[in-house]
């Protein structure tokens, strides 16, 4: 008798951005690449690209933040995000610090993709160009992207995957973000993928 198949893989986003990360998540599930449905989209922006996207695919927003929740952001984070139903946390560009109850309501199924070859150029105040200018400031000969797990300093997660890029002679900030932006998605569907496939994450966490 066939093995009854694995429930799609529920996944809650964290962004605080035009949610680039997102849709390459959205389009990965419409074609076809990745079995998986976004129940909720956070974001501590409410102008944020993200809310917007998801709102336009039928998605469930909150615009959640130390403004609009204060002290009691953490343990509303938490429940938003158990309420949900979500098997996995993808902050994708979310540029804020995630209390403890929300780290502990997800140990080891809240990742995040950060553009470089971690531990070089992580932590704070690293993300986005500031990344790939320090990069070409150091003349390194490459670069890339890592998934990894998220806690509770930035970038400090162990690592998952990671994708090396090359860097070129006569690359400038933006042609290099650009080439590592491309890799970085491709990248979290794969993760997203095994996740998804084998349940990687909970077997490890046993």
């Amino acid at each position: 008798m066939p093995n009854n198949p694995r429930k799609s893989l529920r996944i809650s986003v964290l962004a605080s951005g035009e949610g680039l990360t997102l849709q390459a998540i959205l389009d990965a599930i419409k074609e076809a690449r990745l079995s998986a449905k976004v129940v909720l989209v956070v974001s501590n922006n409410a102008e944020a690209g993200a809310l917007r996207r998801a709102e336009a695919a039928g998605i469930a927003t909150l615009h959640l933040s130390a403004a609009t929740h204060g002290e009691a952001l953490d343990g509303v984070m938490a429940a938003a995000l158990q309420c949900s139903g979500a098997d996995l946390v993808v902050t994708a560009g979310y540029m804020k610090r995630l209390g403890p109850l929300t780290m502990a309501a997800f140990p080891r199924r809240m990742i995040n993709v950060h553009p470089s070859l971690l531990p070089k150029f992580g932590g704070s105040g690293m993300f986005g160009d500031h990344v790939h200018a320090a990069v070409l400031a150091s003349g390194e000969q490459e670069t890339g992207a890592t998934v990894h797990f998220v806690e509770g300093d930035y970038d400090s997660g162990p690592p998952i995957a990671q994708v090396t890029v090359p860097v070129m002679a006569d690359d400038t900030i933006s042609s290099l973000a650009e080439r590592v932006k491309q890799h970085e998605r491709e990248l979290l569907i794969q993760v997203l993928r095994q996740y998804a496939e084998t349940n990687f994450f909970t077997e490890t966490n046993k």
